[in-house]
């Protein structure tokens, strides 16, 4: 292996003074992403990583492979609104997903919405999208190359015709339809600045009221907290149409307030849990009895109900009590609860009376997920429909759509994909590692049968560990060319998620990161000792705060790995809360303007955690050029930092993905070009030929 020259970067006299700790920051011009200076690096860069991509033969095969693969129709768990059905289908290789209406399940329906015609590469996606309860409405809001800014639209879902209300500036929003289906409550915030649309830090959104037919100009503030800039809304509507629920959180905190308003007598809103210390998620009502969802004094969470008349918290029930798996999501559905838990990061699906009484188990095929890969819906259903629809899947069992009938307690299946790979050759098993401090970690292997202990099985272990996002077994078509090709694709379930309710979420947070990533090093060890790679076949990947994961563990061992994947990561933990949507993290990660917070973060900060003259392993940074969410300086600082550092001869690699941002709603075109270049480096830097 020959080391690669390196696009020359520069550095400049830039310090700062953390509560009396100087830090240099040698690489702050690349944070301006719009600089002559850092597009002029970025195209360098580029040069070099795809002449080093393209140089593999293994590129292109991976490249014709993933086409084959991913051209198999597709379609998501129906939902009904009215007296009308929606679903969204994709026929193989359509760049986003298609929204189609259909008058009965029987019906092929037809298009409602096809974003692959609001541009000719694809990077304009559907972002976010709510239909009136009457089924007549569908807003929705499309995002321009990755970006979480988005534009709101309005169409008929009887013609397919837009209407001329268009509504700028909103982020992080749902639609949230008044009863008179002709209005509805969104989420915007103030313009900003030139310059400063994708870096600009985004505070103190503020609701509003847009009546169909008049301009945004017009729309009427609903709820604003200017005194409370990181404050962050989410309202809700009741069934009954009578109340206006908002939940009101401080940044990504899992810990929120509630607060309602009666639309009959146009009162203002009443602080109902006036304090965020713990989480509250509104189910439904019967008048004002109000059900929850919450975890206060029960870490795995359980339902109750209040009467809003009587708030006080003597007089609260509890419905469904904490049970020893954690409760992550409940639906009010035939008129009762539908309950999904993790039981040991696999889902459960289990039915309760509205006094609490089990009404059994709705069987899953196995160990899975219930998961949408073309909507954030995962048990539709209304409170007065006789039937549930959901979509389960994991590593080797591809989505299917499943219908299922309260009366006959029967899952039905609707929809299974057609696609050309040998599923039973392959088989997902789950083992439990012990962390640095005796936790027990559940981590999934998925791999061909018969799969030999000789250490030399090419191994990509996935992580993510924040922010109580659990990491269940999920379904993507790209892994399969990996495993075709001997691989082993291992998941990590790490504290900072929810597996195991909020205390396991607490024990990855703030002062206890590092547990985090002393958790993802202990799968990576137990991968070596129980012979099913070693490190040179040993590749780590995370994504977001996945991406910090991947580079903190990079640094603290290096000698670990085989190959490293950061994508899209927050690498900066001195600078993130200083960007676009970046304040609200510290409710995880704490603040680096806080004295304490300080001492933890530089320690595992990986920007700040690299040192010159370390042999550092084989590196493919991926980001987007405009990525709002996680701003692309925190990758290009730690690529240039890396580069610079790096004193053995694997390579450092940034590659940087232009018109796009995060990864939601990029085209499909585009994420198989990107996986084929990241297996490709695989390919070769875990000598995958030999």
């Amino acid at each position: 292996m020959t080391k690669l020259t390196y696009p020359s970067t520069k550095k400049v006299d830039q310090v700062d003074d953390y509560h009396g700790t100087v830090v240099a920051d040698p690489y702050r011009w690349l944070e301006d992403v719009d600089s002559p200076a850092t597009v002029a690096w970025i195209k360098a860069q580029n040069e070099l990583t795809f002449a080093y991509l393209e140089a593999i033969p293994a590129r292109s095969q991976f490249e014709q492979r993933l086409k084959e693969l991913w051209d198999y129709p597709k379609a998501s768990a129906p939902f009904a609104k009215g007296r009308r059905y929606f679903q969204f289908r994709n026929d193989g290789l359509q760049n986003q997903d298609v929204l189609y209406s259909m008058d009965s399940l029987q019906d092929s329906g037809q298009m409602l919405l096809d974003p692959n015609t609001l541009s000719t590469d694809g990077t304009i996606a559907l972002n976010n999208w709510s239909i009136s309860k009457d089924g007549s409405l569908l807003a929705y809001a499309t995002s321009n190359s990755g970006s979480d800014w988005v534009t709101w639209h309005v169409r008929r879902v009887l013609d397919g015709v837009d209407l001329a209300d268009i509504l700028e500036w909103s982020k992080f929003s749902d639609a949230t339809w008044l009863p008179d289906h002709a209005s509805f409550i969104y989420n915007r915030f103030e313009e900003p600045a030139a310059g400063q649309v994708y870096e600009g830090a985004n505070t103190a959104p503020q609701l509003f009221l847009h009546r169909l037919g008049t301009p945004q100009a017009a729309d009427e503030l609903v709820y604003a907290r200017p005194d409370q800039p990181d404050w962050i809304f989410d309202p809700a509507l009741s069934d009954d149409g009578r109340y206006l629920v908002l939940h009101v959180w401080e940044g990504t905190s899992v810990q929120n307030r509630l607060f309602y308003r009666d639309l009959q007598d146009d009162s203002e809103f009443i602080e109902l849990i006036p304090e965020p210390e713990a989480l509250f998620l509104f189910l439904g009502n019967d008048g004002p009895r109000f059900y929850l969802h919450t975890d206060l004094d029960s870490p795995r969470g359980r339902v109750i109900a209040l009467d809003i008349r009587r708030p006080e918290r003597a007089s609260w029930q509890t419905i469904v009590p904490e049970q020893d798996d954690s409760l992550e999501l409940v639906k009010l559905v035939h008129n009762e609860f539908v309950t999904l838990y993790l039981h040991n990061a696999t889902h459960r699906l289990h039915r309760y009376s509205l006094q609490g009484e089990p009404r059994g188990e709705i069987a899953l095929p196995g160990l899975g997920s219930i998961q949408e890969y073309a909507q954030r819906f995962r048990l539709n259903g209304e409170r007065e429909d006789a039937e549930l629809y959901y979509s389960f899947h994991s590593f080797v069992f591809p989505p299917r759509v499943y219908r299922y009938d309260f009366s006959s307690e029967q899952s039905q299946e609707l929809f299974s994909p057609s696609i050309d790979f040998d599923f039973e050759a392959y088989v997902t098993e789950q083992v439990f590692v012990t962390s640095r401090d005796g936790t027990r970690l559940p981590l999934f292997l998925t791999h061909k049968r018969d799969l030999p202990r000789d250490g030399r099985n090419p191994t990509l272990l996935y992580g993510y560990g924040g922010f109580a996002l659990s990491q269940t077994p999920q379904f993507a078509i790209q892994r399969l060319a990996w495993l075709e090709q001997g691989g082993v694709f291992a998941q990590a379930g790490l504290r900072g998620g929810s597996e195991y309710g909020e205390e396991w979420h607490q024990a990855g947070m703030l002062m206890n990161k590092q547990n985090v990533f002393d958790d993802f090093i202990a799968c990576a060890e137990y991968l070596i000792d129980s012979g099913i790679t070693s490190t040179p076949r040993l590749a780590i990947e995370g994504r977001s705060n996945g991406g910090l994961l991947v580079g903190a563990c990079l640094t603290q061992r290096p000698d670990l790995f085989g190959a490293a994947l950061p994508v899209v990561g927050v690498l900066d933990m001195l600078r993130f809360h200083k960007f676009t949507i970046g304040w609200a993290w510290v409710s995880d990660y704490g603040s680096p303007d806080d004295p304490d917070d300080f001492q933890v973060l530089a320690k595992y900060s990986p920007l700040h955690n690299i040192h010159p003259g370390t042999a550092y392993p084989p590196t493919l940074i991926n980001t987007g050029d405009h990525d709002d969410r996680v701003v692309p300086g925190h990758s290009f600082k730690f690529a240039a930092a890396l580069q610079a550092a790096q004193a053995g001869e694997a390579p450092i690699l940034i590659r940087i993905q232009t018109k796009a941002g995060h990864g939601l709603g990029k085209p499909t075109a585009i994420l198989i070009q990107e996986q084929a270049d990241i297996y490709a480096f695989l390919f070769k830097t875990l000598e995958m030929d030999r």
